[in-house]
C-alpha cells in the first residue's frame, strides 16, 4: 500500500464522538490554526517586575497629546494607571473622617484595631491615615488595607508588632478609598437564586446573594479618563494633574464662582452651565442668602454669568457679594452600571443609572451629557444632554461601540443606539429579542463584527444577529461554572483573527480555561489558561493580558504573542502544548493495518536552542485502536490496542519507524520544553495489510 497522506480538517470538534468526527481534531491545548494547520500559540512576557493589588478585570489603553501611553487597570480593590511598567494608584477617595482620641489599639502583635464608624466599610478597602502623633506616629501615618470589619471598629496589619496600648492622639484623619469589591461572586444558594438582579439585590444574583463581582467601567475623554465601578459613582482623572493625582467625582468638578450683590444676584463661574442646571455651593465666603448644601437652579445664562432660582422657583437675592465653589453638579449621574464616550460626537453616555432628582438606580435608563461638555447633564434646548429608557429586559448588561452605532445588551435583548442629532440626539432601535449575554465582559469587536458569549451559545452581529456555529458548544457550556459566569471575559487577537473567551471550568472558582473562535478560518479551539482581562494590541506592540497570583493577592500584566516561552514571572517556563486527532480508519477500517513508518512533516520555524544547546523537541504519539470505543485505555484516556511515542527533534524531522497495528488510529503531537514552537503540516504513514479480526 502506498504512503497515505493524513490531512486533518482545521479546528477542534467536540460535538460528537471521537470516531464520528473522523478526519478532524478532537483535543488541544495552547495550539492555534494557521491556514488550516495547527501550531503552538505565541509565548508571553511580563511587562515589568512591578505588581498591582487585587484581581484586574478592566483594561483600557489610550495616549495623551504629549505621546504618553496609559493603561487603565481596574482591580477589585484599587484602580491604577500603568505607564512604562509602573502602576500608579489613582483610586478615588470616598470619604475623609476625623477619628476619636487614640483610635489605634495594639495588643502586642502586628494586628491593630482602629475605632471608627464602619457603616460603609468593607474588608479589603484601603485607608490612609494622617495626623497621628506620639508613639508609633510614623507607623500609623501610612496606607493600610482593612483586614476585617466589626460593628464599631476595623483591623489593620502593621509591619512589626506593637506594644499593647492605645495610640494616635486626637487629630487622626482617615481617608477611605472607594470600597473594595469581591474578587469572585459569592452566591449563598447558587446562581439564579431569586430573580436575576431583582430589586434590592446586588447585580447578577437573586435575593439570597451576598456580593457581586467588582467590575470597573472606563474610557478616555480626550487625554483624560472617565471611570467608575459598576453600580458606583462616576469619576474623572485629569491628565493635567499628573499620575500622582487621584480620580475625583465628576460631579465635584464644577469650578469656582463669585457672587455679585444684586437683585437678583449675579453669579460668575469658571464653568459654562446651561439653563436649568442644578448646583450646590460651598467654601469661600458665601454671601448671605446662599446656603451651603442647598440646591439652586441656573437661569438667564449669559456666557459664564447666570442667575439663580431656589427649589420653589423664586429668584435668589443676596445682601452681600462673595465667592465659593460648586460643591456638586446635581444632575451628574451618581450611579452607573456601564459607560462609554462617543468618539465622533464626544458625549459621555451612562447605561443603568439614576434619574434626574433621584438617587435610585434605574437599570434600563440611558443618560448622556451635553456634547463636548462632561459637566452638563441637564437637558435643555441649548444643549444636547438627554436620556432614553429601554423596554426589553430588566437591566442593561454592557455596551460595545462600533463604527456607526453603540450596541447595547440587556439581559434579554440587543439594541442599536445611534446619534440622530437634535431633538432626539440618541435613539435606540431593537435589533433582537430573547438573546442572552453571560457577563458584562463577554463581548468584543473584531473586523467590524461584534462577537459575544451567551448563557448557552455564541453570537455574532454584523448588521444582523446570528448564532455562531460552534463545534465546541456542548464541551464549553457543559464544563462552565455558572455560579462564576460573571468572570467570563473576552478579547481579540486580530493579528491571528481570533476572539478569545476565558471562563471558569465546572469545578473551579478561578478562570482556568479558554475557547477561541478564528473568524477568518471559521474554526474553534480551546485550552487551559488563567487570564482575568485582555486588551488587543491597538496601541501596544503585543496583546496584553492580566494575570493574578492568589498567594500574594497581586497581579501583573503580560505581553502575549511575545517570544515562545512562558515568562509570566522572572523564571522562564515551557509552554505545554498538544493536539490530538479524532479516530481515523487505517485503510477502510474493515481490515487491520500495520503502520511501519511515519513522515511527520513538522517545522520548527522560530524555535530557539535551549541554554544547554539542546534542539527544539516534540513528541509524536500514535494510538492504534482495535475497535472504536473499546480496548485498553491509554494515558490520554482513549481506548487503544497499542501506543508508541517518538521524539522528533529540530535536526531530524524526515522519517520515523514504528510498529503499529489496528483498525483506527489517533495521532497526537505535543511539546513541553522551553524554546520550542512547531507547526504540523500533512504527515504521511506507510501501511501494510495485516489481516482481519
Amino acid at each position: 500500500m502506498p504512503l497515505q497522506k493524513i490531512l486533518f480538517k482545521p479546528g477542534v470538534n467536540r460535538e460528537n464522538t471521537r470516531y464520528t468526527t473522523e478526519g478532524g481534531w478532537y483535543e488541544c491545548d495552547k495550539v492555534r490554526f494557521r491556514q488550516g494547520n495547527p501550531e503552538v500559540i505565541g509565548g508571553w512576557q511580563q511587562i515589568s517586575g512591578f505588581t498591582y493589588s487585587g484581581v484586574c478585570r478592566s483594561l483600557w489603553n489610550w495616549t495623551a497629546l504629549d505621546g504618553a501611553n496609559y493603561i487603565g487597570v481596574g482591580t477589585n480593590v484599587k484602580f491604577y494607571i500603568s505607564q512604562s511598567g509602573y502602576y500608579y494608584d489613582i483610586t478615588p477617595i470616598a470619604s475623609t473622617v476625623t477619628l476619636g482620641t487614640d483610635p489605634f489599639t495594639a495588643n502586642g502583635t502586628t494586628t491593630v484595631t482602629v475605632t471608627a464608624s464602619t457603616t460603609t466599610l468593607t474588608a479589603g478597602t484601603y485607608v490612609t491615615f494622617s495626623g497621628a502623633t506620639g508613639t508609633y506616629a510614623s507607623t500609623f501615618n501610612a496606607e493600610y488595607q482593612i483586614v476585617s470589619v466589626g460593628s464599631a471598629s476595623f483591623t489593620i496589619t502593621v509591619p512589626t508588632a506593637l506594644t499593647a496600648g492605645s495610640y494616635g492622639g486626637s487629630a487622626v484623619v482617615a481617608a477611605y478609598q472607594v470600597s473594595a469589591g469581591p474578587a469572585i461572586p459569592v452566591p449563598l444558594l447558587g446562581w439564579g437564586a431569586g430573580s436575576w438582579g431583582q430589586t434590592g439585590t446586588t447585580w447578577g444574583f437573586g435575593g439570597t446573594s451576598t456580593s457581586a463581582l467588582r467590575l470597573w467601567n472606563q474610557m478616555n475623554y480626550g487625554e483624560d479618563l472617565v471611570f467608575g465601578p459598576r453600580g458606583g459613582a462616576l469619576y474623572y482623572w485629569d491628565k493635567g494633574g499628573g499620575l500622582s493625582t487621584r480620580g475625583v467625582l465628576l460631579s465635584s468638578l464644577g469650578g469656582t464662582v463669585s457672587f455679585t450683590n444684586a437683585s437678583p444676584t449675579v453669579v460668575t463661574s469658571t464653568i459654562l452651565y446651561t439653563e436649568g442646571a442644578a448646583l450646590q455651593f460651598s467654601g469661600g465666603s458665601l454671601p448671605t442668602g446662599i446656603t451651603a448644601g442647598t440646591t439652586y437652579y441656573v437661569f438667564e445664562v449669559n456666557g459664564l454669568t447666570f442667575k439663580l432660582l431656589d427649589s420653589a422657583g423664586a429668584v435668589v437675592n443676596t445682601t452681600s457679594s462673595g465667592t465659593g465653589s460648586v460643591s456638586t453638579i446635581v444632575d451628574v449621574p451618581t450611579i452607573q452600571n456601564n459607560l462609554t464616550v462617543s468618539d465622533s460626537s464626544r458625549f459621555i453616555i451612562v447605561f443603568g443609572t439614576n434619574d434626574y432628582g433621584s438617587a435610585t438606580l434605574d437599570p434600563m435608563l440611558i443618560r448622556w451629557s451635553a456634547q463636548a461638555d462632561p459637566y452638563n447633564w441637564t437637558p435643555d434646548p441649548t444643549n444636547q444632554a438627554g436620556f432614553t429608557r429601554l423596554s426589553h429586559g430588566s437591566q442593561i448588561i454592557t455596551t460595545v461601540q462600533t463604527r456607526q452605532e453603540i450596541v447595547v445588551f440587556t439581559d434579554s435583548a440587543v439594541y442599536s443606539l445611534q446619534y440622530l442629532g437634535p431633538p432626539y440626539v440618541w435613539a435606540p432601535q431593537l435589533l433582537g429579542d430573547n438573546i442572552s449575554i453571560i457577563s458584562p465582559n463577554a463581548v468584543a469587536q473584531a473586523s467590524g463584527i461584534v462577537y459575544w458569549m451567551g448563557v448557552d451559545k455564541f453570537y455574532a452581529y454584523d448588521g444582523r444577529i446570528q448564532t455562531l456555529n460552534c463545534d465546541l458548544r456542548r464541551f464549553v457550556f457543559g464544563d462552565l461554572n455558572q455560579e462564576q459566569a460573571l468572570q467570563v471575559s473576552c478579547g481579540t487577537s486580530e493579528g491571528f483573527n481570533e476572539v478569545w473567551w476565558f471562563y471558569c471550568s465546572a469545578d473551579s472558582t478561578a478562570v482556568d480555561k479558554y475557547v477561541i473562535y478564528n473568524y477568518a478560518e471559521k474554526v474553534w479551539y480551546y485550552g487551559t489558561m488563567s487570564r482575568t482581562a485582555w486588551l488587543d494590541s491597538g496601541l501596544q506592540p503585543y496583546p496584553i493580558a492580566a494575570i493574578y497570583d492568589s498567594t500574594t493577592a497581586t497581579g501583573n500584566l503580560v505581553y502575549h504573542e511575545n517570544g515562545i516561552n512562558d515568562n509570566a514571572t522572572s523564571t522562564t517556563a515551557a509552554i505545554n502544548a498538544y493536539i490530538s486527532s479524532s479516530e481515523f480508519d487505517i485503510g477502510d477500517g474493515h481490515n487491520f493495518g500495520f503502520v511501519w513508518r511515519v513522515l511527520p512533516d513538522l517545522t520548527f520555524e522560530n524555535a530557539a536552542s535551549s541554554p544547554t544547546g539542546a534542539a527544539a523537541t516534540t513528541t509524536m504519539t500514535l494510538y492504534g485502536l482495535a475497535n472504536s470505543g473499546s480496548g485498553v485505555t491509554s494515558p490520554a484516556g482513549q481506548p487503544v490496542a497499542k501506543s508508541s511515542s517518538y521524539v522528533i527533534t529540530e535536526e531530524f524531522t524526515g522519517m520515523i519507524f514504528t510498529r503499529m497495528r489496528g483498525r483506527q488510529m489517533i495521532f497526537k503531537i505535543e511539546s513541553n520544553q522551553i524554546n520550542t514552537c512547531w507547526q504540523l503540516g500533512a504527515p504521511r504513514i506507510d501501511i501494510r495489510p495485516d489481516g482481519r479480526r
